[in-house]
């Protein structure tokens, strides 16, 4: 009886006069709730020779009997209990995963779609053996469901570390996440101090030092260790929080190092930030060359890209923009790099042009840039995107990144130019020098690109026709050698004389040239 579970003290309806210590324990099966409430009342003998209120004397066969109806009751409610434990668990998980992904999406993923990557996702050998990129990229215009993003970005990783191949000292260090974790790092402060300004309104960071501020914790700690160049940047914690947003930590730290290292962003976050110097031109040459009005409004009132673009590309437009929109942009990111931030920077630009030249000081043309524009709707958002899938600007930020380190490299060389305006038609007439040369050099480099896929594409080839002749070799081999054993047991089972009649046996060679054998006895 000790074996059962105590509970509350039962009612006065449910005491008894005889038993009140019994009565406190569960009984150990539904029958023991029969009259007299006695635990061992289903185990006595049915008609049994004994004085009224006596107990009869139980054998070993009852005693045996009870403790293995205790036992499989404790069993059960054993596994009840791991069952409750699993499903609360299993209902945990669920609420953090929908509270991750509380964000409205832009533009709605049709079922076509959906069975798309479906299939993308479970195909086997779809990290080792490379896809078709076009395919790839037309799924990813056809939209992403919400619920997958997370995988689609680890394929799409997968898929470019098999096309490109960093050299050994340009890959990130192979450091164990979990290891990074046991390790102190210098930015500890830094990085606490901005957890709290870290996507602020969403549920999942919003708690202090709640679950979410505590894996972005971890994942900015992990890569200032791994990364001792870059360390810690404000501007990685919010790419970090929208990676923890889609995957586990172990997955974002993954996808943060491809993002920082195989994508090159983390060139923009270094001490000097030259990368985002030269990222700052290329969008001002960008304006100038396909939206001059804007240019010369933004001239006129001395805004310079660095005064409203930084945030978006140290931050891939995370700090600001709506996470629908943001997490749609990483889509394009993921297959196609840092040209699509220009991309969307150049779309939104443009689509609010008419209302930033209606700004008519520097104050309120800022203030329109960092308040208004970033708050889109829904069709502004699936217009911006839709303009980013059609655009290719890959040549014209080329040829910018070139000119901007000739420039550089003038401005170190000469000295200052007598007249402001011999200097202005040096530099047009040296960009318009540079524009031909990149352009000739882009078209070599396409030549160059297309002949080594043509030569990798022959390499496959060969590799593939050795394997399959080193194949053909072995079974040929294999197959000599079976014959030769079938040769030794035949000469086994020959007589000495027959023996000696096949090895004098000779082999003569007629006019035609074909081998003759001489006749062997049967």
């Amino acid at each position: 009886m000790r074996v059962a579970s105590p509970m509350n003290k039962p009612p006065m309806s449910m005491e008894h006069p005889d038993h009140s210590d019994t009565s406190e324990l569960l009984p150990l099966s539904p029958c023991a709730l029969v009259s007299g409430l006695d635990p061992f009342g289903r185990l006595e003998p049915i008609g049994g020779d004994h004085a009224p209120g006596e107990r009869p004397k139980r054998t070993a066969v009852d005693y045996r009997m009870l403790w293995k109806t205790a036992i499989h009751q404790q069993i059960l409610l054993l596994r009840m209990e791991k069952e409750n434990q699993r499903l609360e668990a299993s209902r945990d998980e669920l609420h953090i995963r929908k509270m991750k992904l509380n964000y409205e999406e832009v533009g709605q993923c049709s079922k076509d779609a959906q069975a798309l990557w479906e299939k993308k996702l479970c195909a086997p050998g779809r990290t080792t053996v490379p896809q078709d990129k076009e395919e790839m990229y037309r799924a990813l215009c056809q939209g992403v469901p919400k619920s997958r993003r997370g995988e689609v970005w680890l394929l799409l990783s997968h898929q470019h570390r098999l096309r490109h191949r960093l050299p050994q000292r340009q890959q990130a260090p192979d450091t164990p996440y979990r290891d990074l974790l046991k390790q102190l790092t210098a930015q500890q402060h830094a990085i606490l101090v901005d957890l709290g300004r870290t996507f602020p309104t969403h549920q999942y960071f919003s708690a202090q030092l709640g679950a979410g501020q505590l894996s972005l914790y971890n994942l900015l700690k992990a890569y200032s260790l791994l990364d001792t160049e870059v360390g810690y940047c404000q501007g990685i914690s919010f790419v970090a929080g929208v990676l923890l947003l889609h995957m586990s930590e172990e997955q974002a730290f993954d996808m943060l190092k491809f993002l920082m290292y195989d994508l090159g962003i983390r060139r923009q976050y270094r001490p000097d930030m030259i990368s985002l110097q030269i990222q700052m031109y290329q969008l001002s040459r960008l304006l100038h060359d396909y939206h001059r009005g804007l240019y010369n409004h933004f001239e006129e009132h001395e805004i310079c890209p660095s005064l409203y673009a930084a945030p978006w590309f140290l931050t891939l437009f995370a700090s600001q923009f709506p996470l629908g929109f943001v997490s749609r942009l990483f889509d394009f990111v993921f297959a196609q790099g840092t040209e699509v931030i220009f991309k969307v920077a150049l779309c939104l630009l443009s689509s609010h042009e008419s209302e930033i030249v209606k700004c008519d000081n520097f104050e309120s043309i800022v203030d329109y840039l960092k308040t208004t524009l970033p708050s889109l709707n829904q069709t502004q958002m699936e217009q911006t995107i839709a303009k980013v899938m059609d655009m290719d600007i890959s040549k014209q930020l080329h040829a910018y990144e070139v000119e901007y380190h000739v420039l550089q490299d003038e401005m170190l060389d000469t000295g200052p130019l007598p007249d402001d305006s011999e200097r202005l038609d040096k530099l047009e007439k040296t960009n318009a020098q540079l524009k031909k040369q990149n352009m000739d050099l882009l078209e070599k480099l396409q030549a160059a690109r297309q002949k080594i896929q043509s030569l990798e594409t022959s390499v496959d080839n060969f590799l593939s026709r050795e394997s399959k002749m080193k194949h053909m070799i072995r079974s040929l081999e294999q197959e000599r050698a079976a014959y030769q054993k079938t040769i030794e047991r035949m000469r086994s089972c020959l007589p000495p004389d027959a023996l000696t009649d096949v090895e004098m046996t000779q082999i003569k060679t007629g006019p035609n040239g074909k081998a003759k054998t001489a006749a062997k006895k049967p």
